[in-house]
């Protein structure tokens, strides 16, 4: 095979070679290494890869097996294996910290917030009731509901947002 048939082969798939040792390593430059030497063993390989049925198939069964072998290798020691039920519970902690404390800081915003805006937004985002519904239950049009729910959401917002970027220049 010549070179230009190899390149006309193999650089439609490069990408994806290059994702899913991505995805397997982490390390956007051991990716890039890993998707060189698959290149390179390919192009060593390049006479027998007339024998195969998908190039592309066992191009990503190389990879696959090239990073796998590098995560267990002793000089990937500070790699770790990532797969679809890999879970890292300290950043699970830390999220469920982090959205317990936006939750209290978004109650305590809503009870400065004036009866009206306090009441649509309990009924609308908390109790998940109908436009409809609410505009019955406290006697409003249907644009004083709408408009009084969106300056409420807004001020939520900006008040979270500046407690959130508090000591940030």
């Amino acid at each position: 095979m010549k070179q230009q048939e190899f390149l006309a082969t193999v650089m439609p798939f490069k990408d994806k070679l290059y994702r899913l040792a991505k995805r397997l390593l982490v390390s956007k430059e051991e990716a890039e290494d890993a998707t060189q030497e698959i290149l390179l063993k390919l192009w060593t390989r390049n006479e027998a890869m007339t024998k195969y049925k998908s190039v592309e198939a066992f191009a990503m069964t190389m990879t696959k097996n090239f990073c796998l072998d590098r995560l267990k290798s002793k000089q990937a020691s500070n790699l770790k294996l990532v797969h679809s039920n890999y879970e890292d519970e300290g950043k699970k902690v830390q999220k469920q910290i982090e959205n317990a404390d936006s939750i209290s800081w978004v109650e305590k915003i809503m009870e400065e917030l004036p009866e009206q805006q306090k009441m649509v937004l309990q009924l609308r985002d908390i109790e998940e009731y109908d436009y409809e519904e609410i505009e019955q239950m406290l006697d409003m049009k249907p644009t004083a509901v709408r408009v009084t729910l969106s300056r409420a959401r807004k001020a939520v917002r900006e008040k979270l947002i500046q407690k959130h970027n508090y000591g940030i220049a």
